[in-house]
């Protein structure tokens, strides 16, 4: 069926579900299904390609055993019930070392998909990857990443041997890191190496990384070498991780703002950290109820290879860590060998400002109802980690906090009363700093009593969850302060807290705790020392200086007459098809409707529902060899104020709805940010990329891209994209655009006036992206809009404005009559929009519409209505840019929903929009060195300058990571200038201005 040959891999046969049992294990077997057999080989990205945009409900894509070398990522989007499956994850290696995307494999928008069997090597970025995912099951795969650097290893993983390489050991991990000037110095006496595996920061980030789903099962797999965290599960409800490894990742295995997560059985082990369970301030959804049992975390003592975000700044040595996360049963796990601490209980107090502690107050700083019991432990804290030189020099807090905890701890034990219990720990001398098996900051809040319940944007109280705790999220607007009534008895005198409900945590006797190391130590966080840290003096605080060992207070039992409940098993409940996807069409249905005839100067809307091989079988355009000629059929040519960068191509883009239908008026006010008009059922949107040559009086269409709403047999509406490339036919010499579902990279140049500034561009780059159909999901799905790839350009605030063509070439399209007439009015007015506000209030000269909403042209100082120049000027227009190219992705219901950065330009320029944030999963190479997405007056010091930027080349560094291969010099400039001169750390302005620090 599809063009170009891409069937090539396509085997016969029946396929295999992803469904899972009621704990969300097995393999399913599935009916109606296709198989699609990928072989090593030049062929096999083709295959793979041909297969994944046709993955349709019960199909499987299967790779036989081998050494794969893709040049694509594996994407599957909106689809169900997919199995992709190798021969074993040490017999199918997918190497993505050579592959311009960052991921691996890819599923965004799925429902029910199984990955198993296989191994994902090298990637830019994340090995495999699902996003907005509902039932997935990963079994027995691998993501790992070659010694010494990944794909910038220089003996990388390959064809000859990966039999060898894909297995790492863990028997001396590396504890000192090599960059530290002393640790250079000292040369070989220092501990910068490890017999089993070099660790690197150019590694990508996340080994396994499930975000914003549910009900995922990651078993029997493994993780190798991640900069970030190895096995991730993020703002999911229902994850369950079991029986699987983690070793030498900054973090082995990571729950993020998950609402019912379980380890269970798994090992970590040569990590920085091995176990995390915490919430990250800014995101679409806070977590509680996590169980972690079965498990053993030993010898995490990895020095800390990343930089930045808030795993930059756990320690070595840690067994696990939780962080602000309510709700934690931990059990019958062996804590082993780790240098700092077996657990570490803390909170987002003891971060100082401007150093990871939020600005928001919609997170609760601290984890409550921490439940450890029937946990063994041995050897931990015995060898705490030092702050390096280059620590000292950059005041790093968090990385002084092994050597603050040992030191508290060393004058608690000169303390009479502690003097045996250190003793019987080995704890004996002044040189002999320790930390404990578990340490916990000691930090808590206090009733207050003046802050008042949250209320949503429409000003209501917002919902209670049955803890009586505020149900909030990043769409909340942020309260100006910290309620915490629900963790009080505010009818009692004095307001005492709910104990043990809401106690830090209950530890109880029948742990095991080796006499190596103390027990437990509640080290006040930096009580004591707000001098160092924060330049103040606090005589009250000097008490809290020495830490307190004793664990009776987490006796609740003891303590409160009873112990905090036990949480009950997460359960993932059996996957069911929706049947909202059709089987594909078969070759007699497709060129029977795609070859129908056609009357003169009509669209071959009938054809609209199939993927026709060539373009000119839709009949578009009045000149078919040419997509800038006179729209047929009624389609009408329209433009952005602002457009999405793409290498300085010159779009043409019309709508085609079909006869008798409207589309229908929908704006942010009344319908959201992500909200585009609404359109018909059968409506062709077509958008023609050319590359202007003026020096030599040419322009060449590279491609038209259409999108198609199509309804199915159970009239659910879906977006299609397809990408159609245009050459030279060799038998005719016509102009063809053929149907390429595998999508391109090919050679462009250009030499270009822009429309708007005046600019001239002049370049060519060797990497234009013509996106495949499954990467076009990508930019164009969010969850509040129709699924697929629907319309993110035609919005009202992007279209008010004259139509004037981007070419300065006369065109069949530049002639057409919108020509110079508003676009929404000219729509209204010829019945193409229904529900037009009665006035747009058009300005008969700028024929601009003053009564609706609207962003400027970037490029065009003063079509803000502000004077040209000016900060207000200057900051609409950036914004503008940011909207078009960026928040389509970066928007709380789009594919970096996950990011906690939002760039609609409705919203105020704070927190949510990068302001003081710190990025949450950009990675080293993504970071580019900088701390904060925006850093007010400090570009140099701001991510969002740097990944839009010359300096960002690398898959995983470039932003937009489609769209563009070269920098959009107009816009990097604009927003350099908006970042260094216009946004000041000014409350009022940019709330959360002043908390970068520094």
């Amino acid at each position: 069926m599809i063009a170009l040959g891409l069937l090539a891999g396509c085997g016969g046969g029946g396929g295999s579900s992803s469904g899972s049992d009621d704990d969300g294990g097995g393999d399913v077997p599935a009916s109606n299904g296709r198989n699609f057999t990928i072989k090593p080989g030049p062929d096999a990205t083709r295959d793979m390609i041909a297969a994944m945009i046709q993955a349709a409900p019960g199909d499987v894509i299967q790779f036989e055993c081998g050494y794969y070398e893709l040049t694509s990522s594996l994407q599957l989007s909106h689809t169900e019930d997919v199995l992709i499956k190798g021969c074993g994850k040490d017999g199918t290696v997918l190497s993505f070392k050579t592959n311009n995307a960052p991921e691996g494999i890819l599923a965004v928008s799925v429902r029910g998909i199984t990955i198993q069997d296989l191994t994902v090597v090298d990637t830019a970025g994340n090995g495999i990857e699902l996003r907005g995912v509902d039932h997935a099951t990963l079994s027995r795969v691998r993501a790992i990443w070659s010694s010494g650097g990944g794909r910038a290893s220089a003996d990388p993983i390959n064809a000859s041997n990966f039999a060898a390489k894909i297995k790492v050991p863990c028997t001396d991990p590396a504890t000192a890191n090599p960059d530290a000037p002393e640790n250079k110095l000292l040369g070989a006496l220092a501990d910068t190496t490890s017999p089993d595996y070099t660790v690197s920061k150019l590694s990508g980030r996340y080994g396994i990384y499930p975000v914003s789903s549910e009900n995922v099962l990651i078993e029997d797999s493994e993780s190798i070498g991640a900069s970030d965290a190895g096995i991730y599960v993020g703002q999911t409800n229902n994850a369950i991780i079991r029986n699987s490894r983690s070793a030498f990742n900054v973090f082995g295995f990571e729950i993020e703002n998950v609402q019912g997560g379980e380890y269970a059985d798994n090992l970590a082990e040569c990590n920085t950290g091995g176990f995390l369970i915490y919430d990250l301030d800014g995101l679409r959804q806070y977590g509680g109820r996590s169980r972690m049992h079965g498990n053993t975390a030993r010898m995490n003592n990895t020095y800390n290879f990343t930089s930045g975000g808030i795993v930059g700044n756990v320690p070595s040595g840690s067994g696990m860590i939780t962080l602000a996360y309510d709700q934690i049963d931990i059990f019958d796990n062996q804590f082993i060998d780790n240098d700092t601490a077996g657990i570490i209980h803390t909170s987002y107090e003891i971060f100082p400002e401007g150093a990871g502690r939020p600005a928001e107050h919609r997170i609760d700083w601290y984890t409550e109802g921490l439940h450890i019991w029937h946990n063994k432990f041995v050897n931990n804290g015995n060898h705490l980690p030092l702050p390096t030189t280059t620590n000292l020099a950059n005041q790093d807090v968090a990385k002084f906090l092994p050597a603050i905890v040992g030191l508290k701890n060393q004058v608690a034990c000169l303390i009479p009363t502690n003097l045996a219990q250190c003793l019987s720990a080995g704890v004996s001398n002044l040189a002999g700093v320790r930390g404990a098996h578990i340490i916990w900051d000691g930090l808590l809040d206090s009733y207050n009593k003046d802050c008042p319940r949250p209320l949503d944007a429409n000003g209501e109280p917002v919902p209670l969850d049955a803890r009586g705790k505020p149900v909030l999220s990043n769409e909340v607007p942020d309260p100006s302060c910290h309620y915490n009534a629900y963790k009080f008895d505010t009818a009692a005198s004095g307001a005492p807290r709910k104990q043990p409900d809401w106690t830090p945590s209950c530890i109880d006797d029948d742990n095991d705790f080796s006499s190596d190391s103390l027990a437990f130590s509640n080290f006040h966080g930096t009580k004591g020392l707000e001098l160092i840290v924060s330049s103040s003096l606090d005589l009250a605080a000097i008490a809290k200086f020495p830490a307190d060992l004793d664990i009776t207070p987490h006796r609740c039992k003891a303590q409160y007459g009873r112990n905090l409940d036990a949480l009950p098993p997460v359960v993932i409940p059996p996957f069911v098809r929706s049947g909202d996807y059709d089987p594909a069409p078969s070759a007699e249905q497709v060129e029977k409707l795609c070859k129908a005839s056609v009357a003169a100067g009509a669209v071959n809307f009938d054809a609209a529902k199939v993927n026709c091989p060539t373009l000119d079988q839709y009949h578009l355009f009045e000149d078919a060899q040419d997509p800038t000629s006179k729209p047929l059929g009624g389609g009408v040519p329209y433009v952005l104020n602002t457009k999405l960068f793409t290498d300085y191509a010159v779009k043409y883009r019309v709508a085609y709805l079909p006869p008798g239908t409207t589309a229908v008026y929908r704006d942010s006010s009344g319908n959201g940010v992500n909200a585009a008009l609404t359109f018909p059922a059968g409506t062709i949107i077509a958008k023609t990329f050319s590359f202007d040559d003026q020096a030599a009086g040419t322009e060449v269409p590279m491609e038209t891209r259409l999108l198609i709403k199509r309804v199915s047999s159970k009239g659910v509406a879906r977006w299609d994209g397809l990408p159609y490339v245009w050459s030279t036919d060799a038998a005719t010499g016509k102009r063809v655009a053929k149907l390429t579902l595998g999508g391109a990279v090919t050679s462009a140049h250009w030499d270009h006036t822009d429309i708007d500034s005046g600019q001239r561009h002049s370049g060519s780059t060797s990497t234009y992206l013509v996106p495949h159909a499954n990467q076009c999901l990508s930019c164009h799905s969010n969850e509040d809009n129709e699924p697929g790839a629907a319309p993110i350009g035609p919005k009202v605030r992007f279209m008010n404005r004259p139509y004037q063509s981007e070419s300065q070439r006369v065109t069949g399209q530049s002639q057409h009559e919108v020509a110079g007439k508003n676009q929404l009015a000219y729509w209204c007015s010829h019945g193409l929009i229904a529900g037009c506000p009665t006035d747009l209030g058009v300005d008969e000269t700028r024929q601009i519409a003053a009564r609706i909403e609207r962003i400027p042209t970037f490029n065009k100082p003063g079509d803000a209505g502000f004077a040209a120049g000016t900060p207000q000027d200057i900051e609409a227009r950036a914004r503008a840019y940011l909207e078009v190219n960026c928040a389509h992705c970066h928007n709380v219901r789009g594919f970096a929903a996950s990011t906690g950065f939002y760039l609609d330009s409705l919203r105020k320029v704070d927190v949510t929009y990068g302001i003081c944030k710190n990025p949450t999963a950009t990675g080293q190479e993504g970071k580019g060195g900088r701390t904060y997405d925006i850093h007010p007056a400090n570009v140099a010091d701001s991510v969002l300058a740097f990944r839009i930027g010359p300096e960002a080349t690398t898959p995983a560094a470039r932003m937009p990571p489609l769209a563009r291969s070269v920098v959009d010099e107009e816009a990097s400039a604009l927003i350099q200038q908006w970042i260094g001169t216009v946004i000041t750390a000014d409350e009022a302005k940019y709330p959360g201005s002043t908390s970068c620090g520094g």
